[in-house]
């Protein structure tokens, strides 16, 4: 069973518990998103796959997980990228937030999320048992989905999609 790294308010290290343990504890944890941008501006988004432990078949940002025990959060979202969605690329981290969502089957995520971007023009090789279906979509486009259909995507996803248009708004300035 994979551990993840349980943290206090400021993201300091107070332990490791398995998993699931810690997201049917509600406990906080650490984890990690990945964005991924295309030479034209628009984010790669996933649909994961239908039988993910929470929200499968949910739209959301090209990867993310949690780092294991003694891995740092860049190195755990290379890692999984590659594992995902089949592919590396450069990528940095933007900003640090907490949230915490209850899910219908009993599992809670409550996790401090390190968010990372990237650019990405390559083939994509997703893994089938992460990933349902991927496609590029403009900002404007994801914003008026998540607005109109908010069911359509993942909880952390409507959390961090707006942190991200403030940044990257911000970037341009």
């Amino acid at each position: 069973m994979s551990q993840v790294i349980l943290v206090n308010e400021q993201d300091e290290p107070v332990g490791f518990m398995d998993k699931m343990e810690a997201h049917e504890k509600g406990l906080l944890h650490r984890a990690f998103s990945v964005f991924i941008f295309n030479k034209n501006g628009e984010m790669l988004l996933q649909q994961r796959a239908i039988d993910k432990y929470h929200s499968g078949g949910l739209w959301t940002n090209a990867c993310c997980s949690h780092p294991s025990p003694n891995e740092g959060s860049e190195a755990a979202a290379q890692r999984r990228l590659k594992e995902e969605m089949g592919f590396n690329t450069p990528i940095q981290k933007i900003f640090v937030f907490a949230y915490k969502t209850d899910f219908d089957n009993g599992l809670t995520e409550h996790e401090v999320d390190h968010v990372f971007i990237g650019n990405y023009d390559g083939v994509i090789n997703p893994d089938p048992a992460e990933v349902k279906s991927c496609a590029y979509l403009a900002m404007d486009i994801i914003r008026e989905s998540i607005d109109k259909e908010p069911h359509l995507y993942t909880s952390w996803f409507k959390i961090a999609f707006p942190k991200l248009e403030t940044y990257l708004a911000a970037a341009e300035i």
